[in-house]
């Protein structure tokens, strides 16, 4: 069914961190597009065609959709119906933390929300593990060692592989580390938002001290959600991402970064290439990054993507000039 040729070498893949665990240079993420409101069959032709070339990371999250939980349960069913026969080829991933249901132990980093969540998205996903539980954001009201004492029960119990952790800032994120390993549990990855457009795992010094501990990362809108193509230059386009009212994406976030937008697609265009290319060969360039995480609309937009691979690396010279238009310490920490 699937592309025999799929580890032919197109897909390059990256060690993340210093663990065993190998992942594609871009994954697909199921933040969007996924849900119950949106085509399944379509859906179902991206997993595809991303499996056929060479995208073996599908990252999920409990509360992704819309509504909550249903990405997971679209993912389950096409993994039922078309992947049985290579769960062991994937690396499925899956986080808790954020609001998910009703009532007190619905959301934040409790044992009682994140244990619980993980058997839900088990069964969502119709699987008997995941092969990364992630704590999905910091939670300043619980201690920190409630909350990684529960990512070290996902792993002693079987129901996960690996454990990973997102958002956290790096003074927290030290000391989630330190905490996980004190229980014998190594964190295998990190995943924050990173993009031309929010440089703050940089600037923060995230990426040298995630290289410097041995840990992967993985990072989630290297296209800003969208702003770092060509669907924003000329404003918000009725169906986008910032059109629809159950996104994250806010038109005011458009036209803050519309001259930003402008100068990095004409810079692009010079090098010859369209502007969502620069921003991924751009997240890409450092070691430092294990992989960055796409979502999909289509197979058409999902095969644009993947093809960003096969642009050159990008000069000093280029470099230098995204510099000047977005410079390290210039950053949108919402985009």
């Amino acid at each position: 069914m699937f592309d025999p040729d799929r580890y032919d070498g197109r897909m390059p893949y990256r060690r993340c961190g210093d663990s065993g665990l190998l992942l594609p240079v871009i994954s697909l993420g199921f933040w969007h597009n996924f849900g119950r409101i949106d085509d399944f069959q379509e859906a179902r032709k991206i997993m595809s065609r991303a499996f056929d070339r060479g995208v073996t990371h599908f990252d999920l999250a409990n509360n992704y959709g819309p509504p909550p939980g249903s990405a997971e349960e679209s993912v389950g069913r096409i993994l039922a119906e078309d992947f049985i026969c290579h769960r062991d080829e994937l690396v499925i991933s899956t986080k808790a933390g954020h609001a998910m249901w009703r009532g007190p132990y619905g959301e934040a980093g409790s044992r009682k929300h994140l244990l619980s969540s993980l058997d839900q998205s088990l069964k969502r996903l119709r699987l008997s593990y995941v092969d990364i539980f992630y704590s999905h954001c910091p939670d300043p009201d619980t201690r920190l060692e409630e909350t990684m004492s529960a990512l070290a029960s996902a792993v002693q119990s079987g129901k996960a592989l690996y454990v990973g952790l997102s958002k956290y800032p790096l003074k927290r994120l030290k000391k989630a580390v330190r905490i996980l390993k004190e229980m014998g549990i190594r964190c295998l990855v990190y995943q924050p938002p990173y993009s031309l457009l929010n440089r703050w795992p940089e600037s923060a010094g995230i990426l040298d001290w995630l290289s410097d501990e041995g840990i992967g990362c993985t990072v989630f809108s290297p296209l800003a959600q969208g702003l770092l193509t060509s669907k924003y230059l000329d404003g918000i386009p009725d169906g986008s991402r910032a059109a629809r009212p159950e996104g994250f994406l806010q038109p005011v976030q458009v036209s803050a970064q519309q001259p930003k937008l402008l100068a990095l697609n004409a810079l692009a265009s010079d090098h010859g290439m369209p502007l969502h290319h620069l921003a991924l060969r751009w997240a890409l360039r450092s070691a430092n990054v294990t992989s960055a995480i796409i979502g999909a609309r289509n197979v058409a937009q999902l095969d644009d993507s993947l093809d960003a691979l096969q642009a050159e690396a990008l000069s000093e010279s280029l470099l230098a000039a995204i510099d000047f238009i977005v410079p390290l310490d210039d950053r949108e920490k919402d985009a």
